[in-house]
């Protein structure tokens, strides 16, 4: 499934709730830009605002041998390194220095960048430039626990974005053959990441999207009564990918990025059992004698890029629809569909 680079982009947007932040980036994308290339567009322009504006500094704890005291005297190191022959010490104090963890991502990303392969000249020219204004800034070997300690306050939150970029980029790269570079793999190939970004993306546009239903993930339990004791902590955890629910109506949406939306038995198309089974046991599960629960609709929401369905079929008071949603179109036509299917 071939998505447009700049659907791409507004899947991101949404999924990592920085719509505002793409706005103020500002990357040009037409029909020729590749998804490195967006990605590397990115980072130039976001990093070329925080140039602009200053990049974030904080406090950061260093050991040095001074003259004198300054902070923290380091006994045991001193004598250790007969820093005191030479009239020095060693000192432990903290430095207000641009050298922090976030714009250590950010350089660490931008250098790795340089050494992908696929990324065209002139973007790489572009960053060499930047890391220059940037050479204070030390390279680290990142790893997923860098990504994990941020941590972004109201003053920094504009990093927030940028983090986001940078990670994708470090989860997509692989080392080449060639010692020193690496190879960028195409996330939009593969189905797993693909179902993640979906459904990210549908759970946040209703979020921001739309303000007549509280949207949740809603874990449901299940409507059996068991037999024999604590047999109930066996049953498998039941949690729905999207709940919308309002005063007067509830609708479960189940998203799944497939590369091909129906099985095919014998010629045929069919819906996907396992999918269709799932939706309907949270709309049986999460009933209740409240009257909204009786008549939820449950939704089974699949991207495609060629032939699309909406299929409608009913069950008691529920209503269970089968809905495509074409990520080829323009994206007007894809945050219509999205609106309208709640309608």
């Amino acid at each position: 499934m071939h998505i447009p680079i700049k659907n791409i982009y507004y899947l991101l947007s949404y999924a990592w709730n920085r719509l505002d932040e793409r706005d103020r980036v500002a990357v040009d994308i037409d029909d020729k830009t590749e998804l490195l290339d967006l990605f590397a567009k990115i980072l130039i322009n976001a990093t070329k605002i925080l140039l602009k504006r200053g990049i974030d500094r904080n406090y950061v704890e260093r050991s040095e041998h001074v003259f004198g005291i300054k902070g923290k005297f380091e006994v045991s190191q001193t004598v250790k390194t007969s820093s005191m022959l030479s009239g020095r010490t060693v000192c432990t104090f903290d430095n207000y220095s641009e050298n922090i963890l976030l714009n250590q991502i950010l350089v660490s990303t931008l250098w790795k960048l340089v050494k992908t392969k696929a990324l065209d000249s002139q973007p790489k020219g572009n960053i060499k430039g930047l890391l220059w204004k940037l050479s204070g800034i030390s390279r680290i070997e990142l790893t997923a626990r860098h990504f994990s300690a941020v941590k972004l306050n109201r003053n920094n939150s504009f990093y927030g974005f940028v983090v986001d970029v940078c990670k994708l980029i470090f989860e997509n790269t692989l080392p080449s053959e060639d010692e020193g570079e690496w190879n960028f793999s195409d996330f939009t190939r593969n189905e797993h990441k693909m179902n993640q970004l979906f459904e990210r993306f549908v759970f946040n546009f209703y979020k921001i999207e739309q303000e007549e239903f509280r949207v949740r993930r809603e874990n449901i339990k299940w409507a059996f009564d068991s037999l024999v004791t604590d047999g109930l902590k066996y049953l498998p955890k039941m949690e729905t990918d999207i709940t919308l629910e309002s005063g007067k109506r509830k609708i479960i949406i189940d998203a799944k990025y497939y590369r091909e939306t129906m099985s095919s038995y014998f010629g045929g198309q069919k819906i996907k059992s396992a999918n269709l089974y799932q939706i309907f046991s949270y709309l049986i599960n999460q009933q209740t004698n409240d009257q909204i629960t009786q008549t939820a609709t449950g939704i089974l929401l699949y991207p495609t890029i060629e032939e699309e369905f909406d299929l409608n079929y009913s069950f008691d008071d529920h209503i269970v629809r089968i809905k495509t949603i074409n990520l080829n179109a323009s994206w007007k036509e894809v945050d219509l569909t999205l609106r309208e299917l709640v309608d």
